[in-house]
C-alpha cells in the first residue's frame, strides 16, 4: 500500500520567532536573527555571535501537566524545551489536545520521528576536567555528572518526552546524523505513513549548539564566520566574501498523515510531502564532494520517490551554509540533478537570516518551504552582494520574490557533517 501524505500541523521556534508563522514572516521580509552571543560569555572567542534564543518560550497551558511528570531539569533541557514548544503549536494546529491522540488517530497508529544530537554535555565535562586536572580517566568524570544528566544527554531524550506528552504509542525513532537529522526523521515518518504502518506521524528536529564547547570547537576547525563587527552580515551563502557559517539553535515540528485520513477527520491540509531522497557522500567527514554528486543523488532520489521530473521543480530551499566548499558543491549538485532546468529554478538559503540550526535545520527549512508554496513567495538569500562565479544559479538575492500564479513543487535540501544528505520534495496544498 502506498498513500499520499499531507501536512496538517507545523510548529517552529527559531532566532526569528516563537512560531512557524512569525519565523516565515521574518524570513520573507529578509530580517536577520543573528546577533552577539548572550547565553554565555564569548568575549574571548574568535567568533562572538550566533543565531540564539535568549529567552526560552514559556510552555503553553497545554503542557502545564508536564511539570508533574518530569523533573525541572528535564523541562529546562534546552533541546527538549524548544521541541515541546514547537510540538505544541503543530499538534494544536492539527487538531490535537495535550496528552492524547483522541480526535487524530488511535495512539498506536501515530508515530514520532525526531532528529536530535546528544552527548555534548559529557564532552564539555570531560574537556573541562581535562583542562583543569590534565589526564582524567572517563570513569572519574562520570560519577560527578549532575543527577539525571545521563538521560538528558541521550539524543533520544526529546522524543521520549514528546511521545509521553502527546500520548503516542506507535513507533518512535530518533535520527542522529548531524545536519540531516530532522530531514532524515521526516523521511522516516513519510515512509511509515505511506506504507500504512501508521496513519499519522509527528516529525522534525531540535538542536541547541550555541554553547561554549561547540562554538570553540567549530571555530578551531575554521568553519565559523568571524565577522564580529557586523553579525547580521556574517552569513553570506553563495557570496564570494563568505568566511564560514553561523551556529544557531531552534526546533521545527510537522504533523503529517495519510491524505484520506486527514480528509476523513476534516483536518487542515497545509501542504504535501511528496517524496524524500537520502544519500551518503562516501567522501571526507568535513567536506562535501567537489563535484556535488552526493547531494545530487539525494535530489534525484527525492524526485524519483515523488514521481516527479526535474522540470516540475520551481524552487529549491538550499542547505546554503555560507562555507566555501559546501556552497560550490551544492550548486554543482543542483546542476547534476536537474540538468539544463537548473538555470530556470530559483534557489535561496534561509541560513542567511537565521544561521545553521544543525539537527533542526531540515525541519525548520521544510516548514519555511511549505509557507513559500502557500504564499507563492520566495524567501531571499540575504547578504548576497558579490556572487561567487562558481555559484552561478538564481539565488533570489536581497529581497523576496513573488511568483505570479504561485508554484506547485519545491525541494528542501539538508547536507550533513559526516557526509549524509537529505532532500524533501514538497508540494502546494
Amino acid at each position: 500500500m502506498s498513500r499520499r501524505v499531507v501536512v496538517t500541523g507545523m510548529g517552529a521556534v527559531t532566532p526569528l520567532g516563537e512560531t512557524a508563522e512569525s519565523t516565515w514572516t521574518r524570513l520573507r521580509d529578509g530580517k536577520s536573527g543573528i546577533r552577539s552571543i548572550e547565553v554565555f560569555d564569548a568575549s574571548g572567542f574568535a567568533t562572538r555571535f550566533a543565531g540564539q534564543i535568549v529567552d526560552l518560550p514559556t510552555l503553553p497551558p497545554l503542557w502545564a501537566a508536564a511539570r508533574a511528570r518530569w523533573t525541572e531539569a528535564d523541562l529546562l533541557d534546552r533541546k527538549t524545551r524548544l521541541a515541546l514548544s514547537a510540538a505544541a503549536e503543530a499538534w494544536a494546529q492539527a487538531g490535537g489536545v495535550h496528552g492524547s491522540t483522541a480526535g487524530i488517530a488511535p495512539s498506536h497508529r501515530v508515530a514520532l520521528c525526531m532528529g536530535s544530537e546528544g552527548g555534548r554535555r559529557l564532552l564539555e565535562e570531560v574537556a573541562w576536567r581535562a583542562v583543569r586536572f590534565k589526564d582524567v580517566p572517563l570513569e572519574d568524570v562520570v560519577p560527578h555528572l549532575p543527577r539525571g544528566e545521563w538521560a538528558r544527554m541521550r539524543a533520544s531524550h526529546p522524543a521520549r518526552v514528546l511521545a509521553t506528552e502527546l500520548g503516542i504509542e506507535g513507533p518512535t525513532r530518533t535520527v542522529c546524523t548531524a545536519c540531516t537529522s530532522s530531514g532524515g526523521a521526516i523521511a522516516e515518518a513519510l515512509y511509515l505513513v505511506r506504507a500504512g504502518v501508521v496513519d499519522v506521524a509527528v516529525c522534525g528536529g531540535t538542536d541547541t549548539l550555541v554553547e561554549a564547547f561547540m562554538v570553540s570547537g567549530f571555530s578551531l576547525l575554521g568553519a565559523l564566520s568571524e565577522r564580529n563587527d557586523d553579525p547580521t552580515r556574517a552569513s553570506r551563502p553563495f557570496d564570494i566574501d563568505r568566511d564560514g557559517f553561523v551556529l544557531s539553535e531552534g526546533a521545527g515540528i510537522l504533523v503529517i498523515e495519510a491524505e484520506e485520513h486527514a480528509r476523513g477527520r476534516g483536518a487542515p491540509i497545509l501542504g504535501r510531502l511528496l517524496g524524500a531522497g537520502l544519500s551518503n557522500n562516501a567522501f571526507r567527514v568535513t567536506d562535501s564532494p567537489p563535484d556535488g554528486e552526493g547531494p545530487a543523488i539525494a535530489m534525484r532520489a527525492a524526485l524519483e520517490d515523488a514521481g516527479l521530473q526535474a522540470e516540475d521543480v520551481a524552487y529549491i530551499n538550499a542547505h546554503g551554509t555560507s562555507t566555501q566548499m559546501n556552497d560550490v558543491s551544492e550548486t554543482r549538485g543542483i546542476r547534476r540533478a536537474l540538468g539544463p532546468h537548473a538555470d530556470r529554478v530559483a534557489v535561496s538559503s534561509n541560513k542567511s537570516m537565521m544561521g545553521h540550526l544543525v539537527a533542526a535545520c531540515g525541519a525548520v527549512e521544510a516548514i519555511a518551504t511549505l509557507h513559500s508554496l502557500r504564499d507563492g513567495v520566495l524567501a531571499p538569500t540575504r547578504n548576497l552582494e558579490h556572487p561567487d562565479p562558481e555559484c552561478d544559479l538564481d539565488y533570489v538575492p536581497g529581497v523576496a520574490r513573488a511568483v505570479p500564479g504561485g508554484f506547485d513543487v519545491a525541494l528542501s535540501n539538508a547536507f550533513g557533517f559526516g557526509g549524509s544528505n537529505a532532500t524533501l520534495a514538497l508540494g502546494k496544498a
